[in-house]
């Protein structure tokens, strides 16, 4: 049995290596590069702008913030500009065409713009997954489809969806969050396949619970239970997450993930994603089952919180029944 493990592994490593020219690309030099960047002017997407912005590149944020400027510093462009990615196709590409002409071709676009709505299925206003939907999803659509000719007539590019661990657990009060993070997923990896051949290279982040402004607000309404299983992992800073999503956009990284949850996660949901390395292929193989155990028992805990809220809450109403 041992032998016919070794032999498996040993046939995948020479499968690997022998393709490996076919999935490892040339890391994207950011200096000079003119990076796009929605949902850029506060949290992660912020972040994201200032550490290409430190490696050399030109910016543009783009926002719904009421702002459209721009500015030079040692003869590096940031260009802010005020549009909503979610709503009109055609404001998009003419915002973008615009940012092309100032700042040439589009090197790589991150698509950071996103909301999130928590909350007990039932208690959720239908309207509200509509709307998440059109911002985290098309808001992610639009400036993709905006930039990805230019990107196929240049041979190279790269696009970043910024989509969430929620994107890859399904949890308790994000059944309207969690549906829009997924679609990212299967549109990552269908753009991948088409645009590979063109070395357009497509990066999926999946970030943890980060300490921006958005995470702030939609902690006011979290229900207890979604608190308490959020509880159960640390918060990241948006600086820390940025640098690494931009180190895997660079090198070109189908998956992006901060910490050892999210790396456990990304190996628990690889599924059939690409890989960009023999490394990363063989980890899938070997700890998927091992860490297959570990989530078993996360899902474990997470019902036995969720039960243990719902005893609470009956009991409780119970009691003001009987006064």
């Amino acid at each position: 049995m041992l032998l016919l493990a070794a032999a498996f592994i040993v046939a995948f490593v020479l499968l690997l290596y022998m393709v490996s020219p076919l999935i490892s690309p040339k890391p994207l030099k950011l200096p000079g590069a003119h990076v796009v960047v929605t949902g850029g002017s506060s949290g992660i997407g912020k972040c994201i702008a200032i550490e290409c912005y430190k490696q050399g590149a030109f910016i543009t944020l783009i926002a719904r913030d009421e702002v459209s400027y721009s500015f030079t510093f040692l003869f590096q462009v940031v260009l802010c500009i005020s549009v909503d990615v979610s709503k009109d196709y055609e404001q998009v590409e003419n915002v973008l065409k615009q940012a092309q002409e100032k700042l040439g071709p589009v090197d790589m676009l991150v698509n950071c713009a996103g909301t999130s709505v928590t909350g007990k299925f039932e208690d959720i206003e239908v309207n509200c997954f509509e709307r998440l939907m059109a911002v985290n999803y098309l808001g992610s659509i639009y400036p993709s489809r905006a930039v990805i000719a230019t990107m196929k007539e240049r041979r190279m590019g790269r696009i970043v969806f910024v989509s969430s661990q929620a994107g890859q657990l399904g949890l308790f009060g994000y059944t309207a969050y969690s549906p829009t993070k997924f679609a990212l997923r299967g549109l990552a990896e269908a753009l991948q396949m088409e645009v590979k051949p063109y070395n357009i290279y497509v990066t999926v982040a999946y970030p943890p619970d980060t300490d921006t402004p958005g995470f702030a607000e939609e902690s006011k309404t979290k229900p207890l239970e979604t608190k308490l299983i959020s509880e159960t992992s640390s918060v990241c800073q948006a600086e820390q997450v940025a640098r690494v999503i931009v180190k895997d956009a660079i090198q070109g990284n189908f998956n992006s993930s901060v910490g050892s949850d999210g790396y456990m996660l990304s190996i628990l949901t690889s599924g059939m994603s690409p890989v960009t390395s023999i490394t990363e292929g063989l980890q899938q193989v070997v700890c998927m089952g091992i860490f297959r155990i570990v989530g078993l028992f996360y899902l474990g805990s997470f019902d036995s919180i969720v039960r243990r809220c719902m005893m609470q809450r009956e009991r409780s109403e119970s009691a003001d029944k009987t006064e």
